[in-house]
């Protein structure tokens, strides 16, 4: 899976399409998988949970080399289908929800942190919304602090309800994610 990973990160850097941008949208999984590597002795996720990672490492890797609102196969959807945007960053927002909600499922599981099973889920569906909500406060903070060149990274694309939408996405995610890949993430979580 690091081979993957460091592949794909050596092709969002070379070429992208704007710099700054590509530099914006890849630090979290940068700063991830540093994180993972540092606590990787004290605290191995199953091996599923690392393959969710790193496909969310793979949409912030291809959002920052092409722009979020400029991935080729999402102009062809856009085409297609008379969208008014590109619509990858959905993508992107939809793993942010799914892939933190299977971290903190994993977390929680293992470190016994929620005695209460009946508000398990609505506890991790938060959490993933605070997540998408925070990192919204920071996409807006470095466009007023950066102008044109934090318009890219913000990649509303004139639509008015983006942020909304985008903590929708994110809260869907979260909630799919469980729903889909719990029973998944148990029979891993059975080998520790």
């Amino acid at each position: 899976m690091l081979i993957i990973f460091f592949t794909t990160f050596l092709w969002s850097i070379i070429n992208p399409k704007e710099n700054f941008t590509c530099f914006l949208e890849i630090i979290p999984a940068l700063i991830g998988v540093s994180v993972l590597a540092l606590t990787f002795k004290k605290f191995r996720f199953t091996n599923f949970t690392y393959f969710l990672i790193l496909i969310h490492s793979i949409i912030l890797f291809i959002g920052g080399h092409y722009t979020y609102a400029e991935v080729p196969l999402f102009d062809y959807i856009k085409e297609i289908f008379h969208q008014s945007r590109n619509n990858y960053d959905k993508v992107g927002h939809f793993a942010q929800g799914l892939v933190p909600a299977m971290i903190i499922r994993e977390l929680f599981i293992r470190k016994k942190v929620i005695s209460n099973q009946s508000f398990f889920n609505f506890i991790i569906v938060s959490i993933c919304l605070a997540i998408s909500a925070a990192y919204e406060w920071i996409e807006w903070g470095v466009s007023l602090g950066t102008g044109e060149g934090g318009d890219a990274f913000l990649g509303t694309q004139g639509y008015i309800w983006d942020t909304q939408s985008d903590m929708l996405f994110a809260t869907i995610g979260a909630i799919i994610g469980l729903i889909l890949f719990s029973k998944i993430q148990d029979k891993q979580l059975q080998m520790f």
